[in-house]
């Protein structure tokens, strides 16, 4: 029997395990960068120039720092590619580890 349909079927799995997770980690750091924009709607509640607000758990709250104080690092891109990596390759192991049970 040739394995070549399996090892396609896992890395077609495989790719669409590693875009549902890159989605998921990158989302909410697109939604936090575009809202802490100085041109963003969000920020324009601070009354000075050259400051940002930063989203807090109570919408009434408002905090805003100068906007050289928040800026992007080069971690940020390298840290959510890492961590959907990881959950790639820990849920690729799950599942693998349930067809072992299938088998018998």
């Amino acid at each position: 029997m040739s394995r070549w349909p399996q090892l396609l079927r896992a890395a077609m799995w495989t790719v669409i395990l590693a875009l549902t997770v890159a989605v998921a980690s990158f989302a909410p750091e697109i939604a936090f960068v575009s809202a802490i924009s100085p041109s963003s709607s969000f920020s324009k509640s601070c009354n000075g120039e050259g400051f940002v607000r930063i989203p807090l758990d109570n919408p009434r709250e408002v905090i805003c720092f100068p906007a050289h104080l928040v800026r992007r690092s080069k971690w940020d891109f390298l840290l959510p590619s890492v961590f959907a990596a990881l959950l790639v390759i820990g849920s690729a192991g799950m599942v693998r580890s349930f067809s072992f049970w299938d088998s018998d």
